[in-house]
């Protein structure tokens, strides 16, 4: 808690209902992306440079969510050199 100068205390960060607003913030956006995900169950056809392969496209979105996710974690400590 941190003291203000008009004698009230306010945490650090912001929550509701005790919960930091960081992880409301992440549990919508993981709840989105599954309902994204559920939402495209169609197959399609995905062209690599020499071959094509067929897949569910909730699986290519999927691993596209995670790839984007692990890159900008291996980035996000390069933001501050």
């Amino acid at each position: 808690m941190t003291k203000i100068s008009d004698g009230s205390s306010r945490s650090r960060r912001s929550e509701i209902g005790g919960v930091p607003t960081r992880y409301i913030g992440i549990g919508v956006i993981v709840i989105l992306a599954v309902w994204f995900l559920f939402a495209n169950l169609d197959n399609v056809k995905i062209q690599f440079w020499v071959f094509a392969v067929t897949a569910p496209l909730w699986i290519t979105l999927l691993a596209t969510l995670i790839v984007g996710a692990v890159l900008g974690w291996l980035l996000k400590g390069r933001r501050g050199r």
